[in-house]
């Protein structure tokens, strides 16, 4: 068996390293009997899916250049939440390439549970969805009754102009034009808001 190891830690913590994650996952392989061919490093937040040795590593199973990816836990292998996590273990597995985590022994393609564990982490990729749906639609309701941060509103901004002025530039006998122009406002908007039986056509 062709055994890929992949570490990370992030910038942000402090004084750690990947030697002590490396030395436990080539153990666990020399014990399985696996061969180790490719060995993945990354000094980056698990948030973000442009991490090189991630991308990487990617590119590297769709080629098949090992059999199986090894990784100490699942928030070392991605934190860039259950949708994404899960279509990276998807990636894997279509191009034939098996995956378990050292800590955590039900994540494991190998295993009698890997058809729960990926049902159970589509379904929080499903949630996760409609959550993620249902912040936009409350973002833009909020922005549409708020405005945007810079305090203006999101749209075609309403026109403010006097109508019983319009109306009485009307009656004296001035063009749509002319009012428009006088209004500061277009000819539509000011047709629009006259509009009505005591406005003649």
């Amino acid at each position: 068996m062709r055994a890929a190891l992949y570490t990370r830690v992030s910038t942000r913590d402090k004084g750690q390293d990947t030697a002590n994650q490396l030395h436990q996952l080539q153990d666990y392989c020399h014990a399985q009997g696996w061969t180790i061919v490719c060995e993945y490093e990354d000094h980056d937040s698990g948030g973000k899916a442009s991490r090189a040795q991630f991308q990487q590593m990617l590119r590297d199973a769709a080629q098949r250049r090992f059999d199986v990816i090894l990784f100490w836990a699942l928030d070392r292998f991605s934190r860039e939440g259950a949708l994404a996590t899960l279509q990276h273990l998807d990636w894997l597995s279509q191009h034939a390439v098996a995956f378990r985590s050292f800590t955590e022994p039900y994540l494991d393609s190998f295993g009698i549970f890997k058809d729960a564990v990926i049902a159970i982490l589509g379904t929080i990729a499903k949630q996760e969805q409609v959550r993620i749906s249902e912040r936009v639609r409350a973002g833009l309701e909020r922005a549409r009754l708020e405005g945007t941060k810079s305090g203006k509103s999101i749209g075609r901004p309403r026109a403010v102009f006097a109508r019983s002025r319009v109306l009485e530039l009307r009656s004296q006998g001035l063009s749509w034009r002319e009012i428009a122009k006088r209004s500061g406002v277009s000819v539509a908007t000011v047709r629009r808001a006259c509009q009505g039986p005591t406005v003649e056509s």
